[in-house]
């Protein structure tokens, strides 16, 4: 185990710049290596793929100088023309930044089907080229500048020291609040991550997955998986390390602590959910049953209303394709830190019915912001989680009103 420091600088830890700009609707984020990098990207498994994602697995394999972004726009199920949309901010990017457009990532998120409107990306994407730096406040123009829903950016960076005395760093910026049900393979959510440390391609591909799987692939906030969800992760190994302990670690931290943020963010959300799976025959059934508790609508209802109806998670947990023996579950409901934990369940046996201490101990605890559920199936060791939040009235005006 290394020792983590968190840092405030997101995306521009020492070798990177960013920049981002929003106006209306529509926002420009900018990100720079000061150095070509190697890529890893991890694109969505939704069988429409945006053209940015399409065009960016084109270019993956290249040396990359940098990533240009959109919001207010998703550029996807728009055909031929938005491939060359999405071809034509990487040239746009490669004018103002240096290169070629093929030395560029782009991503986009925003409506689907729509054209996207070049001339006021290009007008954004001026503008914030001329306050390209590497800074804390860069990182932060660039998180907003790709918000949409969102309510506030999400950043996050650590350091990492070696036992040398070396050091290096992993730091990232994302967006996401709502169409959050990310199944990446090889997230609407963008992530964008940067490091200095020297990683070879194989190296990255294989901690991004991982990370991934971790992380943006536990977020549920309302099932649906977007077509431009995409997390990316730049290396260009300016820190010259001789060794790359501690990264998986400090990658895991980055995208975890982005993933929890975009669950707080849900849209329209007043409560954070996390589920936790004990006690199940693998960890994969563990994160399968997790997730089916915090994708649950009627779950996520419960929670709103602070109604303590276990029964919905009894059913989620028996319908999510983990093993589970109804007499073996015991299931408790607490907030952060386990400070206040109320028994539901108990080895099949339910406790907060009607009338009882367990009852009343559950409601005060849904009435809290942020609500932890635990699962002990007593079957294995495996163990999961997942992270989510409340449905809201909310999340419905948001989404009826959303091309309007």
């Amino acid at each position: 185990m290394v020792e983590l420091k968190v840092t405030n600088r997101g995306v521009c830890v020492p070798g990177f710049m960013a920049a981002g700009v929003k106006r209306g609707k529509y926002g420009v984020a900018l990100i720079r290596s000061e150095a070509p990098a190697k890529a890893s990207v991890m694109l969505t498994s939704n069988k429409v793929k945006a053209a940015p994602l399409l065009v960016s697995k084109e270019h993956v394999n290249n040396d990359i100088f940098g990533i240009i972004a959109n919001s207010g726009n998703a550029n996807a199920f728009t055909g031929d023309a938005g491939m060359e949309d999405a071809r034509e901010m990487c040239s746009l990017a490669a004018k103002l930044l240096g290169g070629k457009a093929e030395n560029y990532l782009v991503a986009s998120t925003g409506v689907i089907g729509r054209r996207l409107d070049l001339a006021t990306v290009e007008r954004l994407a001026n503008e914030a080229a001329r306050s390209l730096e590497t800074s804390p406040k860069a990182s932060e123009a660039a998180a907003r500048a790709i918000m949409t829903t969102d309510t506030f950016p999400k950043i996050c960076s650590v350091e990492v020291e070696l036992s040398d005395g070396s050091r290096y760093e992993v730091g990232g910026i994302a967006k996401g609040a709502g169409m959050i049900a990310p199944k990446l393979s090889h997230a609407t959510m963008l992530c964008f991550l940067t490091t200095n440390a020297r990683l070879e391609k194989e190296e990255m591909d294989e901690a991004l997955a991982k990370a991934v799987e971790q992380s943006f692939n536990r977020v549920v906030v309302d099932g649906d998986t977007s077509t431009n969800d995409f997390v990316v992760l730049l290396a260009n190994g300016s820190a010259a390390n001789d060794s790359i302990e501690g990264f998986q670690e400090a990658l895991n931290f980055v995208t975890q602590t982005l993933a929890k943020s975009i669950a707080r963010d849900g849209e329209g959300a007043t409560k954070y959910i996390e589920v936790r799976v004990l006690g199940a025959v693998s960890d994969s059934d563990a994160n399968l049953a997790a997730r089916a508790v915090v994708g649950s609508n009627l779950v996520k209802s419960a929670v709103f209303g602070g109604d303590p109806n276990w029964g919905r998670i009894i059913a989620a947990l028996g319908y999510s394709g983990a093993e589970v023996v109804p007499e073996k579950i015991t299931l408790y409901v607490g907030t952060k830190g386990d400070e206040r934990r109320v028994c539901l369940v108990e080895k099949g046996k339910p406790l907060a019915l009607e009338g009882t201490a367990e009852l009343k101990a559950a409601e005060e605890v849904l009435r809290q912001k942020e609500i932890y559920i635990t699962a002990e199936l007593n079957l294995g060791r495996g163990r999961g989680e997942a992270y989510g939040c409340d449905l809201t009235y909310e999340y419905i005006r948001i989404n009826a009103e959303y091309t309007t």
